[in-house]
């Protein structure tokens, strides 16, 4: 006997034969004794619904509010889940957030988990019960509702087979694994039997948008193992793990990233402490700032340039205008007609040579580079968003035809 998570994404669980198939494949895994934990996410678009009937009355719902909105998403998949459960003569529970104490800080609209108590689940499963868990929200110290952000349902998902120590935690999506490349995208792209944790934090990271990249980062903390699969077919999927090879192939990976804009700060004070100046200012604004470029210092000034999330880029621009005479910064330019391209490769780190046959595959297909950004297991570019999908396409070629 086994204990089992299983998460299955919004598409799985769209309308009420999408219900009675992963039904089916749950009934299964209790059925062969095992105890079985069900996570789900809103049904198909029911959160893009909640969010424009939102803004139908509000076009700026405070956070507090959309959390609470949105969270019954979940909620109504996971009670309909149980319903159908019953009707197969089964038992099931249908639980939220805060009922299996799932605890996080206040940041409403993504909010990390900060504790998770897990009794109740516990108890449910001696039970034997089917438990079936709303994910995606948790319950802040002021006993309100918050949401993980988007993907947040496979966090949910990890934390529950961390908590109870799972045998495994399979996450069910219309894809049946993780891909070489988005395969609805680039042509050739081809399934991955096994991916280190390292190598999917980055992908998930870096736009690849199978899996939530804290569901990742938590998987790997507490060494949970992690299967991604389709639910809508019985082929095996791609297990997610510490090692896997002795001799890794260089590049697992081609990922790309439209949520991605530019801003150049030009003219800044060439002298110690304006970095930290820039970047503290945005991290106390919770600004998430990924790739960073200085240039050499001329005449008393230099210029850099960093990247943000298009959803964070108005309130960047804001803060920067706001601080434009403490900074002493001459202009700023801003982009958002940009993608983030990244190859990512455990083997790269002993390999020489991986990053300039990128370079070459995009001189080769004339795409231009606006900045680069390396680590041991990945080297991400950007380049215009018109040139976008031929330079996956070119390097996806370049490494793996």
């Amino acid at each position: 006997m086994a204990l089992i998570v299983q998460k299955y994404g919004g598409s799985s669980v769209a309308d009420a034969d999408c219900m009675r198939r992963v039904a089916a494949r749950v009934a299964d895994a209790y059925r062969q004794g095992n105890d079985v934990v069900v996570v789900l996410s809103a049904q198909g678009d029911t959160t893009d619904d909640l969010i424009a009937k939102a803004h139908e009355l509000n076009p700026n719902p405070s956070p507090r509010e959309l959390d609470m909105l949105l969270a019954n998403g979940e909620q109504i998949s996971t009670s309909l889940f149980a319903m159908t459960m019953e009707t197969m003569g089964l038992p099931a529970i249908s639980l939220t957030g805060w009922q299996i104490g799932l605890l996080t800080n206040t940041n409403y609209g993504s909010a990390r988990i900060k504790k998770f108590i897990g009794n109740r689940v516990k108890m449910e499963l001696d039970r034997k019960n089917i438990v079936v868990v709303a994910g995606f929200q948790g319950m802040n110290r002021y006993d309100d509702v918050t949401t993980l952000g988007r993907g947040g349902s496979d966090t949910t998902a990890v934390a529950v087979a961390a908590i109870l120590h799972a045998d495994v935690c399979q996450i069910f999506t219309d894809v049946d694994g993780i891909y070489t490349a988005d395969p609805r995208l680039v042509k050739g792209a081809h399934k991955l039997d096994e991916i280190t944790y390292d190598e999917m934090l980055e992908l998930a990271s870096l736009g690849a948008r199978v899996l939530h990249n804290r569901s990742v980062e938590m998987a790997k903390r507490y060494h949970v193992p992690l299967t991604v699969l389709s639910s809508f077919s019985q082929t095996p999927g791609t297990q997610v793990k510490e090692v896997f090879k002795v001799e890794q192939m260089n590049v697992s990976g081609v990922a790309k990233d439209d949520d991605v804009a530019r801003i150049a700060l030009v003219g800044l004070p060439d002298a110690p402490g304006i970095a930290f100046a820039l970047f503290s200012l945005m991290a106390r604004k919770n600004v998430n700032v990924d790739i960073i470029l200085q240039s050499i210092g001329r005449g008393g000034t230099k210029d850099i340039s960093f990247t943000v999330s298009k959803d964070h880029l108005e309130l960047a621009r804001r803060t920067l205008e706001d601080s434009r005479e403490r900074l002493g910064f001459e202009d700023l330019i801003i982009s958002d007609t940009i993608s983030k391209i990244s190859i990512v490769g455990a083997g790269m780190v002993n390999n020489p040579g991986v990053a300039a046959q990128m370079f070459e595959a995009l001189a080769s297909a004339n795409i231009n580079i606006q900045m680069i950004s390396t680590s041991e297991i990945k080297v991400s570019v950007l380049v215009d968003s018109m040139d976008a999908k031929r330079a996956v396409q070119a390097i996806h070629d370049k490494f793996f035809n």
